[in-house]
């Protein structure tokens, strides 16, 4: 079966890091996330970070370090989450998909509803940034 790619950002500042919380409706409908999606068909990881976040917020970012990447299963699709550190470029975020957005520590974010996929990487996201 094939498999299908996301990517997720993982912008960080004085060991803080951004999370968005989704609107209402849809599948992640009111969960925070590390703002990314889907890769479409030619695209490259890179191509999709930068027009993820344009798509949601109207910023630019440059896309950085490979963080880390793992698996899960959304409507019966297998999906390959890919996470990378991102630079924000501005900061003037316009919330398209989401209601809200939080600078946290990492110790707050795993105590917020999380997306199954985005939290399914917080061992991986805390061994990159020597969070232990």
């Amino acid at each position: 079966m094939p498999v299908n790619h996301s990517i997720a950002g993982i912008a960080r500042k004085s060991g803080r890091f951004l999370v968005a919380k989704r609107k209402p409706g849809g599948a992640l409908s009111e969960k925070w996330e590390f703002p990314g999606g889907k890769v479409e068909p030619g695209e490259s990881h890179n191509e999709a970070m930068i027009r993820e976040w344009d798509e949601e917020f109207r910023i630019n970012v440059e896309t950085g370090s490979f963080v880390c990447s793992g698996n899960f299963t959304h409507k019966g699709k297998d999906f390959l989450l890919s996470a990378y550190e991102v630079t924000l470029l501005s900061e003037d975020f316009q919330l398209l998909e989401h209601t809200e957005i939080r600078w946290e520590s990492f110790d707050v974010i795993e105590k917020m509803d999380v997306a199954d996929s985005d939290r399914a990487l917080f061992p991986l996201i805390r061994k990159f940034y020597n969070l232990d």
